[in-house]
Parts: C-alpha cells; sequence; structure tokens
C-alpha cells in the first residue's frame, strides 16, 4: 500500500497533535491513541488499533517516566508500527519488535526538544517581571507549539519513509522474521513484569495468582477477567471502609476506658 501525500500531511498533523497534547495533559501520546488515528487515516482502523494496543501492553512498564528521564516514546509503535502493519503487511508482534529501536531514537530527539525548551522559562520570567504579559504569553506557549512542529515533523518523515521500511522488512529472511514476531509476543509480558516489580505488594500476590490460575487453567476471556477482578477490587474496597471504622470505633471506646 502507498500513502498518499493527503494521508502523509494528515499523519504529520495527527503526530503533531498528539505530541503536543502531551503537554496539556490529554494523553493523546499514548500508542492506542496515535495508532488507531493511523489506522483511520491510511482505511485501516481495525489494524491500527491492534497495533495500538499491543504496543500500550508493551509500554506498560518500561514505557513509565522515572524521576526525570525520558522513556522510549510511544510514537514508535504508535506511528512507525501502525504503518508498518498497514502498508507492509506484517503482523503487529514483527512491528513491534522493529519499533523499538526507533522508540528508543524519538527519545533522544524529544530530549533535545526538552532541553531546547528550557530556553524559553528565562525568556517569559523576564517578560512578566516587565509586566509585557503579551509576550509572556507567547513564551508560555511556545512549548507547546515546539513539540506539535517537532511530531509534524516525524510523522511526515515515517509516512514518506513507508517504502524504504517496507523495502527493508522484505529484505529480511524467514527466519529472522519468525524471531522478532517472538521477540514481540514477549514484549508485553516483560512490560508487565516491570510494572508488576514496581507495584506489587505482598497484600497483592494472591490476586496475581487468581488472575493467572483464570487466564491459564480455566481460559477466561480477558475481558471477563477484567469484570471479575473489577468486582473483586469493589468488595475489597468496601470491607476495607466498614473494617477501619469499626477499627476507630473500637479504639475510641478503649481509649475512653468504656
Amino acid at each position: 500500500m502507498e500513502i498518499s501525500i493527503l494521508q502523509a500531511i494528515l499523519i504529520a498533523l495527527w503526530t503533531g497533535l498528539c505530541l503536543a497534547g502531551m503537554l496539556l495533559g490529554i494523553y493523546t501520546n499514548r500508542c492506542l491513541v496515535m495508532a488507531t488515528g493511523v489506522g483511520i487515516i491510511l482505511g485501516n482502523p481495525m489494524a491500527g488499533l491492534a497495533m495500538g494496543a499491543v504496543g500500550e501492553l508493551a509500554f506498560m512498564g518500561y514505557g513509565v517516566s522515572q524521576g526525570g528521564s525520558i522513556p522510549p516514546n510511544h510514537m514508535g509503535p504508535g506511528i512507525v508500527g501502525a504503518i508498518m502493519v498497514i502498508t507492509a503487511g506484517v503482523d503487529v508482534e514483527t512491528a513491534l519488535a522493529l519499533s523499538i529501536p526507533f522508540a528508543v531514537g524519538f527519545q533522544f530527539v524529544l530530549t533535545a526538544t526538552y532541553t531546547f525548551a528550557t530556553t524559553l522559562t528565562p525568556l517569559a520570567t523576564k517578560a512578566l517581571e516587565k509586566k509585557n504579559f503579551k509576550k509572556f504569553h507567547i513564551f508560555a506557549n511556545t512549548t507547546v507549539w515546539v513539540f506539535f512542529i517537532v511530531g509534524c515533523l516525524i510523522g511526515l518523515t515515517a509516512a514518506l519513509s513507508a517504502p524504504l521500511l517496507e523495502a527493508i522488512i522484505n529484505l529480511i529472511p524467514a527466519w529472522l522474521s519468525k524471531g522478532l514476531s517472538v521477540a514481540g509476543n514477549m514484549l508485553p509480558a516483560v512490560g508487565f513484569a516491570m510494572i508488576l516489580n514496581m507495584m506489587a505488594k505482598k497484600e497483592a500476590i494472591p490476586f496475581v495468582m487468581i488472575g493467572y490460575v483464570l487466564f491459564a487453567y480455566l481460559g477466561m476471556p480477558t475481558m471477563a477477567i477484567a469484570i471479575t477482578a473489577a468486582a473483586v477490587a469493589l468488595i475489597v474496597f468496601f470491607n476495607q471502609g466498614k473494617g477501619g471504622a469499626a477499627a476507630e470505633e473500637e479504639e475510641v471506646v478503649f481509649e475512653d476506658g468504656i
């Protein structure tokens, strides 16, 4: 499949909007949002949605920023991966594995962009000290426009490079392509493992084990497990509230000596 000039421009604008929306706190920079948008633009929303879902699972762990660090960017699977799936016809697992180097490369691009954006802060501060609110407004919002332009350039480059990406993918031998597919299947598991490593507490281990039994041994679908988990979470939440109130009442009675 070839990407037309109009589609390339739309992908560029969509990437810019998604990246700039990150600064507004609306989470448009997620794999699921970006890949679905690319799928709609290229006329295959289901393929884009599938790529975004797999990317979200993988980036759940190592796509989270720690401290002041910048993680591999979601534009890798969200934009480049979706283009690979739709134009080159590769499966989502292989596209996920091939898009990780792009995600790491975009990580360095965004680091440079953040570094440049820090130079705008002193200009906005000086304008505010001089009570020049017009200049302050311009400098304060320039960062959003900078990220929008960077996103547009990345999206346009990715769209125009689709024939090159397809040619490179066609050069990959079958054994290596199978290996990349296996690696792509492992990445969501790695993402889950990393986030469980950060979040898991001894109190939550029984629930993890229950979820594993429901999936691996009972064969329950993901939606059924999610509904079951929500029900268990509500039960635990309501019981903890009642237990906390009872414990507080008992403590008061003990202090009063009655």
